[in-house]
């Protein structure tokens, strides 16, 4: 997909602020400091539309960007980072339970993570959680550019295996240093949109 037109519409905490458009939703979901503002910035082409930060656990609120006027991402609170106190964390998993089981527009959901480390306990349950609610998961497993060539099959199954990512489910190998995957990750996307 070309895109010539992508704004970030409203950083929403609850049901009553999301669009109202119907337009199709796809969620980000992945650990703090996985690479998810970079994977968006990288898709569209964009330097600082999602903005990167070097201090994990900036996200907070559903972020709803508007790509093309034709879909959303929806980046959600990255998970897993130590710093942010018991209550915050509950806070932000009823949010994001809210989200993501009571979202019609909701199409898919990109679970991001790290292909460099095995993906942690965080990533697991993010992953079955997604899959116990039946929502459709595309793995985005970023950095590759991290890692030589010639390892990335070994990381790739490990990931999955850890992950124990099932058939239906699909896999794409990342880098938004290289350009690696990305269209890949839209062709995936765009068949989600549509479907």
């Amino acid at each position: 997909m070309k895109v010539n037109k992508a704004d970030i519409v409203i950083s929403a905490v609850s049901p009553a602020q999301y669009p109202k458009t119907g337009l199709p939703e796809i969620a980000l979901a992945g650990r703090s400091n996985v690479g998810k503002s970079s994977f968006i910035n990288t898709l569209i082409n964009r330097k600082g539309l999602a903005r990167t930060s070097g201090k994990p656990g900036k996200t907070q609120t559903l972020n709803y960007y508007i790509i093309e006027d034709s879909f959303y991402f929806v980046d959600v609170p990255g998970y897993g980072y130590a710093k942010v106190s018991k209550t915050e964390r509950a806070k932000w998993g009823q949010m994001l339970e809210t989200y993501f089981t009571q979202r019609e527009p909701l199409k898919a959901a990109l679970s991001i993570v790290d292909l460099r480390h095995p993906p942690t306990e965080d990533d697991v349950q993010m992953y079955e959680f997604l899959k116990y609610h039946s929502i459709p998961v595309i793995v985005v497993a970023t950095k590759a550019d991290k890692i030589p060539r010639g390892k990335w099959n070994k990381h790739i199954k490990i990931v999955k295996d850890k992950l124990n990512l099932r058939e239906e489910d699909d896999f794409v190998l990342f880098s938004s240093e290289t350009g690696e995957g990305k269209e890949q990750a839209w062709s995936l996307i765009e068949s989600y949109i549509k479907s």
